[in-house]
């Protein structure tokens, strides 16, 4: 299975901050935010990835994450030279995905909680097998967002039938909001090239998973009580984000979206790797972080 990122945009909303730099490479506490959606990929044990941005700030990010080797998988990079839409995302990377399935996730969404694997594991699951996964998070305002509607498949089942799916509704049908986290079966470039620009002039996500909706193809996992997710596209976002993960980590000891420990959970890289990562990050808490792991103190 491919993975993308998308860490496209301008990032106006973070002005100034964005006007010499990508919003994807702002700190949130003791990292770049790439490297949470970067996690949440590798999570889902996706080992091929492309990143997509802009024609200024694909140089920059390829700069911070080469070509992946020292995670222990393969980044390969493609510029959006405006933004369209996120499904322009699946015709832009369409050599990249070849016929496989594929995940994509924003280069702004922060996902955390125990278990977080186990979703992923089933929406990967789900793909290969043909079904599309879209993942809701329950809002107070469902009005700002892609708003989805399900009911659950059986009892046994951890994936929800998605039954409707709007794009910011005046009368919601529910409080699920649709995050940016999206996995597809084979084919989806494909379906994508069939999205027609909206009435904003861009090719809608929502329009994209109104075809998997209409072929009875579309499944959803919900992130309820123990779960975060985070969009850290504005000032304030960003700022919240930080304390969280500053509050976590540091209640707890222990790194939270490092890619380096987990490649070497999966045991793609070796303890060899992750001592000459840990020593490149010097005497900061991300490289205490990771010592901690490398010396047997932290058990992952």
């Amino acid at each position: 299975m491919k993975g993308i990122i998308l860490a496209g945009g301008a990032g106006t909303r973070l002005y100034p901050l964005t006007l010499v730099t990508s919003k994807q490479l702002l700190p949130v506490y003791d990292k770049p935010m790439i490297y949470y959606p970067l996690s949440t990929l590798m999570l889902a044990r996706i080992r091929e990835i492309l990143v997509i941005s802009t024609p200024e700030d694909t140089p920059r990010i390829q700069t911070l994450l080469g070509d992946g080797s020292q995670f222990g998988i393969k980044l390969e990079y493609a510029v959006q030279q405006e933004p369209k839409g996120l499904t322009q995302a699946f015709t832009i990377g369409q050599e990249f995905i070849g016929e496989e399935p594929c995940a994509m996730i924003l280069g702004d969404n922060i996902f955390y909680g125990n278990g977080l694997g186990y979703k992923l594991a089933a929406a990967k699951e789900a793909a290969e097998k043909g079904m599309a996964t879209v993942f809701g998070y329950y809002v107070e305002d469902p009005e700002r967002f892609g708003v989805m509607e399900v009911e659950k498949i059986s009892d046994e089942d951890r994936n929800f039938r998605v039954i409707s799916i709007e794009e910011k509704p005046g009368k919601p049908k529910s409080n699920y909001a649709v995050v940016g986290l999206y996995f597809y079966p084979a084919g989806v470039s494909g379906k994508a090239e069939l999205v027609k620009p909206s009435t904003r002039g861009e090719l809608e996500i929502t329009s994209l998973n109104e075809i998997y909706l209409r072929e009875g193809k579309l499944t959803a996992q919900l992130f309820g009580r123990g779960y975060t997710w985070m969009d850290a596209g504005t000032v304030d976002s960003l700022r919240r984000a930080t304390n969280f993960v500053c509050m976590i980590e540091e209640y707890q000891g222990m790194s939270i979206s490092a890619p380096e420990e987990i490649a070497y959970l999966y045991e793609w890289t070796s303890k060899e790797q992750l001592a000459r990562s840990a020593e490149k990050y010097g005497n900061s808490p991300y490289g205490d972080r990771l010592r901690a792991v490398l010396e047997d103190r932290v058990i992952i």
